[in-house]
């Protein structure tokens, strides 16, 4: 995923430092990228994410919803009935579901995703394990209270563990940046104009 993501930036000509936002997984992707390349990366934001160094299977990925993410990915056909069960798992936001879902719906039939490849995604975060020495580019971890995807104590873990900036949202999910966006902005652009020291936890009411 790391050759994937730096040959997809050098074939639009986009030439490090980079600064990553990552979510999930890809917070994992990412910051592997600034394991092994430590000269492309200025900084990393890694949202919502866990690491098997410093956290349990069932904080990685909280037991209520291992039945529905395996029908999910093995017995789920519809598109719709699809991206409506990930928006549940993902967002705790009540407005504009219906139109999101019609979105990610298109964007289904544009870019379809099999089900050998969700089931490789799994795979690939559970055995992801991220040294206990952090990466050299400065982080930022933001987290959220009410992820019911991935427990905030993952996060939480990662910051004490690394002694990085944290901030925590109160009430969005696992997709703040769907939530919440301006936060996300929010907390980013504060931890940049602050330099690579600690943010303290904030919230938005």
């Amino acid at each position: 995923m790391v050759r994937f993501c730096r040959e997809e930036l050098a074939s639009r000509q986009v030439e490090p430092p980079y600064r990553l936002l990552a979510m999930s997984l890809g917070a994992m992707v990412a910051t592997e990228w600034a394991y092994r390349f430590p000269e492309e990366i200025a900084g990393c934001a890694l949202v919502n994410t866990s690491f098997k160094a410093f956290s349990p299977f069932y904080r990685r990925l909280r037991p209520c919803n291992y039945l529905a993410l395996l029908k999910l990915v093995l017995l789920t056909n519809d598109a719709g009935d699809a991206e409506r069960e990930i928006l549940r798992l993902t967002s705790n936001a009540l407005g504009k579901r219906e139109e999101i879902i019609a979105s990610w719906v298109e964007t289904r039939r544009l870019r379809p995703v099999k089900s050998a490849n969700a089931l490789r995604q799994l795979l690939a975060a559970v055995r992801y394990r991220a040294r206990a020495e952090p990466p050299a580019a400065p982080l930022l971890i933001l987290s959220s209270m009410h992820d019911g995807l991935v427990h905030v104590e993952c996060s939480l873990a990662i910051a004490s563990s690394w002694s990085c900036a944290l901030a925590v949202h109160p009430s969005a999910g696992h997709d703040i940046a769907l939530d919440d966006p301006a936060w996300v902005v929010e907390q980013v652009g504060r931890w940049l104009a602050q330099g690579p020291g600690r943010v303290q936890a904030t919230s938005r009411n």
